[in-house]
C-alpha cells in the first residue's frame, strides 16, 4: 500500500529531523499528518458505509494537503535539503493524485445512487 510506505518514509524524515537536525515540532507535526494519510485509509476499508468511506477518504486527502504543507516548510527553513524534499513531496504529490481520484469517484457513485432512488 502507497500510504503505508509513505508513512515509513515519514517515520524515518522523523528521526533525521529530531536526531541529526534537532529539530522538534514541525517534525512532530509532519509524523502526525504524514502517517495519518495511511491510517486512515486502513480505517476505510471497514468502513460503515459509503458516506463513512467518503468522509475517511476526505479526511486523509486533508492530511495529505497537511503534510505537503510541513514538508515545504521544513525545506524552505533547510531542514530538510532539495532531494530529499523533492523525493518525499513527489511520493505526498501521488497520494494527492490517488485520493483525489477515489473522492471524485466515490462523490459520483453516491450521487448516481441517489439520483436513481428518485
Amino acid at each position: 500500500m502507497k500510504s503505508y510506505a509513505f508513512a515509513i518514509r515519514i517515520v524515518n524524515a522523523f528521526k533525521y529531523l529530531t536526531t541529526s537536525q534537532k529539530e522538534y515540532v514541525l517534525s512532530k507535526q509532519l509524523l502526525r499528518s504524514g502517517t495519518a494519510i495511511g491510517a486512515l485509509n486502513r480505517e476505510a476499508i471497514h468502513a460503515q458505509s459509503k458516506a463513512d468511506f467518503l468522509n475517511k477518504m476526505n479526511i486523509a486527502l486533508k492530511e495529505a494537503y497537511e503534510t505537503e504543507y510541513w514538508l515545504q516548510l521544513l525545506y524552505d527553513t533547510q531542514y530538510l535539503d532539495k532531494k530529499t524534499y523533492e523525493s518525499i513531496n513527489a511520493d505526498c504529490r501521488e497520494l494527492v493524485a490517488l485520493l483525489t481520484s477515489t473522492v471524485k469517484t466515490v462523490k459520483t457513485n453516491i450521487k448516481i445512487k441517489e439520483k436513481g432512488k428518485m
